[in-house]
């Protein structure tokens, strides 16, 4: 992908020496949906850095000024002109709306220069955080599915099934 820069972030394809800050954030995911992602050691982190590298699927958020990566983004295109979208952010980069700036960034690009019509993303319900950034990104709520997917077991040794929303915009609603 072509590099993406806006005011304090640069949306680029990562490279195999943001693996500590990669580890740094998928040592110990926060969000059940990424612990199929977590990471043990740089070793897997320089691993997963480089077939991230591979794709312009997965695009990483560094800060402008240092190229520090902070986070990363993913769109998954489904054809003809749909995309799956999401976010993993640094807990350390949280609360300072570095999440919304890049979502925006690479909404912008998917509309404008990948020709997408559609792009959504799913959630989790007690994920309130991206509940709110889907909304600050002009989505909506397309429904809920209960029960929708695992991503941990409980005490007993049954998966635990999470209820996921899932947030969509048009193009047509992304240019009003």
């Amino acid at each position: 992908m072509h590099r993406i820069e806006t005011e304090r972030l640069r949306l680029r394809n990562f490279r195999k020496d943001d693996a500590p800050a990669l580890l740094a954030y998928l040592r110990e995911p926060t969000v059940r949906c990424f612990l199929s992602l977590q990471l043990a050691d740089l070793a897997a982190a320089e691993t997963e850095a480089t077939r991230r590298a591979s794709s312009d699927e997965h695009v990483a958020i560094a800060l402008r000024d240092s190229d520090l990566l902070i986070g990363d983004l993913f769109a998954t295109h489904e054809e003809p002109d749909t995309y799956s979208v999401g976010w993993n952010l640094n807990p350390d980069h949280s609360g300072a709306g570095l999440a919304l700036e890049a979502a925006r960034a690479l909404f912008a690009h998917l509309f404008a220069e990948k020709g997408a019509r559609r792009l959504y993303a799913y959630v989790e319900v007690d994920n309130v955080p991206s509940r709110r950034l889907c909304e600050k990104l002009g989505m909506r709520v397309e429904g809920t599915f209960l029960e929708f997917v695992t991503f941990t077991d409980g005490p007993d040794g049954r998966p635990i099934y999470e209820d996921t929303m899932q947030y969509a915009i048009l193009r047509r609603e992304w240019t009003r």
